[in-house]
């Protein structure tokens, strides 16, 4: 299984805006995908800081959702938002 675990943190309000006008349909996307787990993106205390856990089943799920999102209108309004992200391969 691989796991991501992070944090989308916006510098503006703009960039907060992007991601709140694109999650709902990234996140119903992404659950879509073969091998995907579970996807969030969460709000946290801070409006500007969102929280990011998504599991797939193994390497080429998660590799076919990032060339998926590579070419999504989420990556389009959301590319310059930095990404804090801690990629995990769990095995049994």
């Amino acid at each position: 299984m691989i796991r991501l675990s992070g944090r989308l943190v916006c510098m503006s309000e703009d960039e907060r805006r992007a991601v709140l006008a694109h999650r709902a349909a990234h996140e119903a996307a992404t659950r879509a995908e073969a091998g995907c787990i579970a996807f969030r993106i969460d709000d946290t205390d801070d409006p500007l800081i969102f929280d990011v856990t998504e599991s797939f089943r193994d390497r080429a799920a998660f590799d076919a959702h990032q060339a998926r999102t590579r070419d999504s209108a989420w990556f389009a309004a959301t590319r310059s938002i930095l990404r804090d992200f801690r990629v995990e391969e769990l095995r049994d």
